[in-house]
């Protein structure tokens, strides 16, 4: 616990150190705690420390340790690929879906979440610098993507979300511009709010961008045992 304590200062430290050398406020970039791999009692011990958003990249595990923890406030965000098969779970399942590169993939997730739930929020995944082995839409798709998802019902579309080549900052700086130029196509722009990029090792770079929400496992929780997937 106290370990898990300390992880977690160090990386908002780190947050509000990035802030304050871009001059941003420290309120507007918030913590996801990437807990994929890792068992649910240590998710609740992340959870005593105070944090409440908690990042899940495999299905089954994650429906699994939201049974497990369904007793703890806890905010749940789907920031692995989404396939069209399992569109029905994570829209019932989760607050947050990241990973949403298509049109039939948030038309899905908007048919499949209940009516009353609150609307599901969403992510566009975008391949920001073309890499070969990743999902996104292309960076030339996003304003019409944004323009169609954003008139679906039950569904709230808040903003971008990438995961660039290592050393790469000027993805995100890419990211942040395309982020801003698309946002006039979006019906309801005061849900445009969200910048989902960064990462352990890259998230200062991200925070100077203009990065409003990290994705940290590593520097939170240690390295993945991957035998628990």
């Amino acid at each position: 616990m106290n370990d898990l304590k300390q992880a977690r200062n160090q990386v908002l430290q780190q947050i509000q150190q990035a802030c304050e050398a871009a001059n941003r406020d420290v309120n507007e970039v918030h913590l996801l705690a990437v807990s994929k791999t890792h068992p649910s009692d240590l998710i609740e011990e992340m959870y005593a420390t105070g944090q409440r958003m908690f990042g899940e990249n495999y299905l089954q595990e994650a429906l699994d340790k939201i049974e497990n923890l369904k007793s703890l406030d806890i905010e749940w965000h789907f920031i692995g690929h989404v396939q069209r098969n399992k569109t029905k779970h994570l829209a019932e399942k989760f607050a947050w879906v990241h990973g949403v590169d298509r049109l039939i993939i948030a038309e899905r997730l908007s048919s499949q979440r209940e009516a009353s739930q609150v609307p599901l929020n969403i992510c566009l995944q975008v391949n920001i610098d073309a890499q070969d082995t990743k999902d996104g839409c292309q960076p030339n798709e996003v304003a019409e993507l944004v323009r169609t998802i954003s008139q679906l019902p039950l569904l709230k579309l808040r903003g971008l979300m990438v995961i660039p080549a290592p050393n790469n900052p000027q993805a995100f700086i890419d990211a942040k511009q395309l982020f801003e130029t698309v946002k006039i196509e979006h019906q309801h722009p005061e849900d445009w709010d969200t910048l989902s990029m960064g990462m352990s090792g890259d998230m200062l770079d991200a925070i100077a961008a203009g990065s409003t929400m990290v994705r940290v496992g590593t520097a939170l929780f240690g390295a993945r045992d991957y035998s628990q997937k």
